[in-house]
């Protein structure tokens, strides 16, 4: 059951968005709810009534890349050849972690135990829609063997890292990722094309 803020709530909830937004972009991923309080200019309480968690806000502002993720891995298990849908669905996650810091936090840490039932409805559908690519990747013969969901999801949080501290992270994206692919591609496939 959705439930529709006051005007002055939903302003109250924008407000908070934008100034964690702006810290985000400054860099700044610790979101300290009481200094984004002061800094949205709303009361500590208002920021905990939207938000009571640092990793409810973080989901919040991760919840837009999160959906093009899920659109992105939907594409995926439904493509013809079943590299081609490892290779997507691993793009997808690689540059949406690039994209939005808040995005690799949430895919690299584990959801509140208080967590609200949509994120982990999402999360649930991201790893279903995951297992389905890797698992036709396997089944075609396409995977290093012995790879699995977790280690896919590590190695290219890794690259992610590899790439944000790159002197020069938008011209190694793509090297990276067609090492990354060459890598996890079973022995005797040949080499990957281009991501």
């Amino acid at each position: 059951m959705t439930t529709t803020l006051r005007a002055d709530a939903a302003r109250n909830r924008d407000r908070v968005l934008a100034t964690a937004r702006a810290l985000v972009a400054e860099g700044d991923l610790s979101l300290q709810l009481n200094d984004i309080a002061r800094r949205a200019g709303v009361g500590v309480g208002t920021v905990y009534r939207h938000f009571p968690t640092r990793r409810a806000l973080l989901e919040a502002l991760a919840a837009d890349a999160f959906a093009t993720l899920l659109d992105q891995a939907q594409a995926a298990s439904r493509e013809d050849d079943p590299w081609a849908g490892l290779q997507r669905l691993m793009r997808s996650i690689l540059l949406g972690q690039l994209t939005e810091p808040t995005l690799a936090e949430v895919l690299s840490t584990s959801p509140d135990e208080d967590a609200t039932v949509p994120t982990t409805t999402r999360r649930g559908e991201l790893a279903a829609l995951a297992a389905t690519v890797l698992e036709r990747a396997v089944r075609a013969g396409q995977l290093r063997p012995g790879l699995t969901l977790d280690d896919l999801q590590h190695l290219v949080c890794g690259t992610a890292f590899a790439a944000r501290i790159a002197d020069a992270p938008d011209d190694r994206v793509e090297l990276y990722l067609a090492v990354l692919l060459a890598g996890v591609r079973a022995p005797g496939q040949g080499s990957p094309p281009p991501a």
